[in-house]
């Protein structure tokens, strides 16, 4: 990094963060800090869906997993995040948005009761502080590998999250929604350079396919095409006759000549996965639900997923494809030119950025990366900050207080939670990969939750049935996560090789929450379609929650309520027809 590529990094972010803490000014009351008193258009709204999908952990660390997974991980954005976006836009968060409700999460207690609502925030908490903690280390990562900081990295992403807990406390999500937009333009380019100078030195398409099949015979095929078999391979060498048939128990067959154990995934198997873990960012992340409610009008939270939706289709190819690409330069982490620690599948991005690009494009990439922190560490911190205040603080522990505590409580949270991430730190610089430590909690906790949203809106299942469901669905993620630890240490099967299977795995969440919640239903009765039982009542809830839905919109849009179905239902044709079609 010369100076020059660090006065471009301050030129595409100081001033944005600068404008953040300007309008700040505007926040007075918790409907403006919480909802920016519903006055955001829809492109605004559109970009800052985009800005918080997109975050330096899916610039580094989702390439350090296609740098495994290739292509087959693209249909979780091109199909599971879209046709999740037009989904709440659409039908899931409408109700929520005409009661006025301010998190997702209020939404469960109408529906299922108050414990699903605490268990709701919980969930969201541990998954979006996790996010947190993965984009801080791909920072770290980032400025270690490209720009030769050692430890002292480490302050530095500390020193961003200070500058981000510190707007984000004072402007709630007004500032954020502003500054995410902006900052999509900068990590849109970033994006689109590094693509063009990777592939370039791929040599296009037909390159990448000659060094990938070079590497290995059909590693091409699996990498290249969305429905090709995903395989994955562990190594035994030095391992006895009893830890090997240990492993087994997981799945997978033994290969005593290559000395590994080799697991095979059907594609239409892991096709299902990832929409899965696609869905479950759009509906369940409170970041997203969020955004869509601070709308000025139905029509502009229709309309704001086409926008994210359109550029997630089009970025996802150029952010993605740096792993795959990588792979073919650097076949294995071994290959990379870097110190022993560094040598994982989460270190590809930056090792591309260091080697390949030259001074001032290396500039501006890295200035996408750090745009990308920012717009995601305020909107997390925001989103979980709202989530503790109203779902838990303001409605179990501090009953009935003036506006301004509750707001005042929402931005001390604020830094609290973006520098309690950091503990995630520690487990996350591993040989598996930030991408498949984070798909493998979302199955565990993330897909339940997203089970009963959809039984709660689509399905007439019986109020009681939520709590049950859940609680199911989340006991069986948990003994999924135990099971390689008894099978490897204690020779115990917990699960049977199927439903302990990575891939398999979020279809038996779905079925285990869903499940109980027709059964109970069946002997409980059916509720009336889209009734919602619970209102809050009293105090500072009940009157900012009236506040907000009696908000009238800025302007109202002359347009056809027609448009935003049929653009989104575009968009998602868009999307599985480069899934199932094009590269499949």
């Amino acid at each position: 990094m010369t100076p020059f590529d660090w006065i471009i990094v301050l030129a595409f972010n100081a001033p944005i963060i600068v404008y953040g803490l300007i309008r700040s000014k505007d926040t007075r009351s918790s409907a403006d800090w919480f909802l920016a008193g519903r006055s955001l258009p829809w492109w605004i709204v559109g970009l800052s869906l985009y800005a918080t999908a997109i975050d330096s952990s899916d610039l580094v660390a989702d390439a350090g997993g296609t740098y495994v997974l290739g292509l087959s991980y693209f249909l979780t954005n091109w199909v599971g995040v879209v046709v999740g976006w037009v989904l709440a836009a659409n039908y899931i968060f409408l109700p929520m948005y005409r009661a006025g409700m301010y998190t997702n999460a209020e939404y469960l207690e109408a529906r299922f009761g108050p414990v699903a609502r605490v268990l709701s925030v919980f969930v969201q908490v541990q998954y979006r502080t996790m996010v947190l903690g993965i984009i801080a280390t791909t920072v770290y990562l980032v400025l270690r590998i490209v720009c030769g900081w050692g430890d002292a990295a480490w302050w530095a992403v500390g020193a961003m999250a200070v500058v981000a807990a510190i707007y984000t406390a004072l402007g709630g999500l007004k500032s954020v929604v502003l500054t995410d937009a902006m900052q999509t333009v900068v990590m849109v380019a970033a994006s689109v350079t590094l693509f063009v100078i990777v592939w370039n030195a791929a040599g296009g398409w037909g390159g990448l396919q000659e060094k990938l099949a070079a590497h290995q015979p059909g590693l091409e095929r699996q990498l290249l095409h969305v429905g090709s078999d995903t395989v994955a391979t562990q190594s035994t060498e030095g391992k006895s006759a009893a830890e090997i048939e240990n492993l087994l128990l997981l799945g997978g067959d033994y290969d005593e000549k290559a000395q590994q154990i080799v697991t095979r995934s059907p594609a239409w198997l892991v096709a299902i996965a990832f929409f899965i873990v696609g869905l479950s960012y759009s509906i369940v992340n409170h970041t997203q639900s969020m955004r869509m409610f601070g709308s000025r009008s139905e029509w502009d939270l229709k309309m704001s997923v086409v926008v994210s939706s359109v550029l997630m289709i089009g970025t996802s190819f150029t952010n993605l494809m740096v792993g795959v690409i990588g792979r073919g330069l650097y076949p294995e982490p071994s290959s990379m030119p870097l110190e022993s620690a560094l040598q994982v599948r989460d270190s590809i991005y930056p090792l591309l950025v260091r080697d390949l690009t030259p001074w001032g494009l290396k500039g501006l990439v890295v200035a996408g990366v750090i745009a990308a922190i920012f717009s995601t560490f305020d909107s997390i911190g925001s989103t979980l900050s709202s989530l503790l205040v109203r779902d838990v603080y303001a409605r179990f522990m501090v009953l009935d207080r003036d506006d301004r505590h509750y707001l005042r409580v929402g931005r001390w949270l604020t830094p609290i939670i973006i520098f309690g991430s950091f503990a995630y730190v520690p487990f996350l610089l591993t040989e598996r990969g930030m991408l498949l430590f984070f798909v493998d909690l979302v199955g565990a906790f993330v897909v339940p939750l997203l089970t009963i949203y959809l039984m709660g809106v689509f399905t007439r299942v019986h109020r009681r049935s939520g709590v049950f469901g859940l609680g199911a669905g989340i006991a069986y993620g948990v003994l999924r996560l135990l099971a390689p630890v008894f099978a490897e240490q204690y020779g115990v099967a917990v699960l049977p090789r199927l439903m302990a299977d990575d891939y398999a795995s979020y279809i038996f969440a779905v079925l285990l929450t869903a499940g109980p919640m027709v059964v109970i239903s069946l002997f409980a009765g059916w509720e009336p379609q889209g009734e919602l039982l619970h209102q809050e009542k009293s105090g500072w809830l009940r009157s900012s929650q009236l506040q907000a839905s009696h908000i009238e919109p800025a302007s109202r849009p002359s347009h056809s309520d027609a448009w935003p179905a049929f653009l989104g239902a575009a968009v998602i044709l868009m999307g599985m027809l480069l899934s199932f079609v094009v590269f499949w």
